[in-house]
């Protein structure tokens, strides 16, 4: 595990460092001042998507980061973006990712991600995707074009999101380049242990995400913000909930994305790494009841989406 600025890395298997802790930026609309702050802290990852709409915000606040000698370089950054459903077909990946790259202006992203192991028809980028809408997924086909994308320099590390161990089982068996990284739902109320041993053997780190459960989603829940077990150890250690959430999921091995644009919040949220949880703050943890609160981008559950074994 390596350190940028103050923030430890993880090493990925095709040995580029991943900052543990990233901002998302799915929460619009996004002002470029809340990059240059996150940045001003000693936030190196940012998370965006083509779905979100947020493309172009983080690249104008990267831009003036650069102008004001924030960074020195692009380079001593870490973005990620994703392929939406309805371009997740094998004709429509290169462009998807140009076109992120022109709304961004940047010339080569860190990571790239399957979004969701789903397709839709092109030209709709809508929440939740109308089931009628849905048509098979191509994962080799798509796969491939991801592949195409980190061999032409469009992208430097390549990986998936909302992927399963069924679906990663089916990836990796015709991948010549293996996803490096898989973002999923996780926090102590729904901990995604088979999936993270799964993971583990095969080499590919976890990024987490509604670390703080999904409060205000359209599966919105307060499973986590509400949990007594882990107000009980905030107060203990004399921290926040949020605090405890990101600390249990780094000791995981497990990088997250947090997404809040208060500063106080943004600053507390980089406060994890001078302190530990305890073997009694394991034993609470491990009683929490499990809890999805993402159910996937159709309005109905998919029912082969995700394991539903935790």
């Amino acid at each position: 595990m390596s350190a940028t600025n103050n923030v430890p890395c993880l090493v990925l298997t095709d040995n580029h460092s991943l900052p543990v802790i990233g901002l998302g930026t799915a929460a619009v609309p996004l002002e470029k001042t809340v990059i240059i702050e996150a940045i001003k802290l000693g936030y190196r990852h940012f998370d965006t998507a083509s779905f979100y709409g947020s493309e172009e915000s983080l690249g104008n606040g990267i831009a003036e980061a650069l102008k004001l000698g924030l960074i020195k370089s692009r380079d001593e950054l870490f973005i990620t973006s994703k392929l939406w459903c309805s371009d997740n077909h094998p004709d429509h990946v290169i462009s998807s990712l140009q076109r992120s790259l022109r709304s961004l202006n940047l010339e080569y992203l860190d990571l790239y991600l399957i979004h969701w192991p789903v397709s839709a028809k092109p030209g709709k980028l809508v929440y939740p995707i109308d089931e009628i809408d849905l048509v098979p997924f191509d994962l080799e086909g798509v796969w491939k074009e991801i592949e195409k994308c980190q061999k032409l320099g469009l992208t430097r590390s390549v990986g998936v999101s909302n992927f399963s161990t069924k679906k990663l089982e089916k990836l990796l068996a015709c991948a010549t380049i293996p996803p490096t990284v898989n973002q999923v739902e996780m926090n102590p109320c729904w901990q995604q242990k088979n999936l993270r041993e799964y993971c583990k053997v095969k080499g590919i780190t976890i990024t987490a995400y509604s670390i703080l459960g999904s409060k205000g989603t359209r599966w919105g829940s307060n499973e986590v913000m509400d949990n007594e077990l882990l107000n009980e150890i905030a107060q203990a250690h004399g921290k926040s909930i949020a605090q405890v959430c990101i600390r249990w999921v780094y000791e995981q091995g497990v990088s997250c994305i947090v997404k809040s644009y208060n500063k106080e919040r943004m600053k507390q949220n980089l406060e994890i790494f001078d302190w530990s949880l305890t073997v009694e703050d394991y034993e609470k943890i491990s009683q929490a009841k499990q809890h999805r609160t993402v159910r996937g981008p159709t309005a109905s559950m998919l029912e082969d989406l995700f394991d539903e074994e935790n």
